[in-house]
């Protein structure tokens, strides 16, 4: 009997949590080991972000060369993986300026204080407006949880953020009703993710930019879970052929190792002067080591192509199944973040079908309480993929 199980975790854990009855112990690749040692196939790569599967050996090379050289140093310096990985993200994308955090909520925060403090710089205070989407996600700080669309996260908590409008994802013409000239900021999902993987239209997303240009507002890109080659490309925006202002990317950057980052360019980035804004871990050496590598593994052109042929599988597959067991109303996504809609039937019992996975030995999220959500590791293994198919076939089979 190990020392430490899920009873412990009641005992001594605050309960804003309510982790599945297996502890993992050992993960490699697409494969999770339990303390009974009973394997898993994962699919949720620790909510899009072991993007490389589990401790990939690359990165753990990295990881361990960087380990016995500099760990932290805080931002009363910089440091030589600090200076390489920023350089490598303003590389392969839109940026000429990059701050890192370590969590999304913290680059999602920094980008909203970032877009007020860039409006009050040139517009003046009135200009303080930050509009946002229903049923949105964008963290757990008192700011990010205001500016997201979703009340059940916010309320309880004593006065919100002010300025900030919700409208609704997808409709132009709410957005178009309510942005005017006291607009800073318009932040938005390219696929909204908490709330059942809702894919962003290309005419939606070309209209936010062009209502930002008339009304002096900055656009930004929430990209913690689809950037970093989850959507087939390295970020979303480069699918959609729509530029942002200020994206963030987290999650996946450092495939486990909690590192995030806020990209903008070099005039909006002057708002942020020496003081404004920091953070004691932000951009320490050991982290960007891990992101560096990260970002010249998922940057490379073939490695993304792969991402697409893997997603057309998979999607295929669940295709197929929902053929034969007719359980889903609609799958939907880009590149390998994938939901399936429950039908009717099934409404807000995603969960039990997460349970009844893990019994067949695989791993796989929720979405909301609708939808089924599906993340493998970008560099998933068409045999693996099948494997876990497999037993996705026998968790559905106990609901048809």
């Amino acid at each position: 009997m190990p020392q430490y199980n899920r009873q412990t975790f009641d005992q001594v854990m605050i309960q804003n949590y309510i982790p599945a009855n297996f502890i993992p112990v050992k993960g490699k690749g697409s494969h999770v080991w339990d303390q009974d040692g009973k394997e898993y196939i994962d699919f949720t790569s620790g909510i899009a972000v072991n993007s490389l599967g589990h401790c990939p050996d690359e990165i753990v090379e990295v990881l361990k060369a960087q380990s016995e050289k500099l760990w932290h140093s805080s931002n009363w310096f910089t440091s030589e993986p600090t200076l390489a990985l920023a350089s490598k993200l303003v590389q392969h994308t839109f940026a000429e300026r990059v701050m890192f955090a370590n969590s999304g909520a913290e680059a999602n925060e920094a980008a909203l204080k970032l877009a007020r403090r860039y409006a009050v710089d040139n517009y003046g205070y009135q200009k303080s407006t930050i509009i946002s989407f229903k049923q949105s996600f964008h963290g757990r700080t008192l700011f990010t949880v205001s500016v997201a669309g979703q009340p059940k996260y916010s309320d309880g908590f004593g006065p919100k953020p002010a300025d900030i409008i919700h409208v609704k994802f997808n409709d132009l013409a709410s957005v178009k009703a309510v942005i005017d000239d006291r607009c800073c900021a318009v932040i938005v999902e390219p696929i909204q993710g908490e709330s059942g993987i809702i894919p962003a239209t290309a005419e939606f997303l070309q209209g936010l930019r062009q209502l930002c240009d008339e009304n002096n507002a900055l656009l930004i890109f929430d990209e913690v879970q689809t950037g970093v080659g989850r959507t087939g490309y390295l970020y979303a925006y480069q699918k959609y052929g729509v530029t942002p202002d200020i994206l963030t990317t987290a999650k996946a950057l450092g495939n486990g190792f909690p590192i995030s980052a806020m990209l903008t360019t070099t005039e909006i980035a002057k708002s942020f002067s020496p003081g404004v804004h920091g953070t004691t871990f932000g951009g320490n050496p050991l982290a960007c080591a891990v992101a560096e590598k990260v970002i010249d593994t998922i940057a490379d052109d073939q490695f993304l192509t792969q991402v697409n042929l893997t997603s057309a599988l998979f999607k295929a597959e669940l295709t197929k199944l929902n053929e034969q067991f007719h359980l889903f109303k609609e799958i939907r996504g880009e590149g390998l973040l994938i939901g399936a809609e429950l039908i009717e039937k099934y409404q807000g019992k995603a969960s039990d079908f997460v349970k009844v996975a893990a019994e067949n030995g695989l791993m796989i999220l929720v979405a909301g309480p609708n939808v089924l959500r599906f993340a493998p590791a970008l560099n998933i293994s068409e045999q693996d993929l099948l494997q876990g198919v497999d037993r996705l076939t026998k968790t559905l089979k106990c609901f048809a």
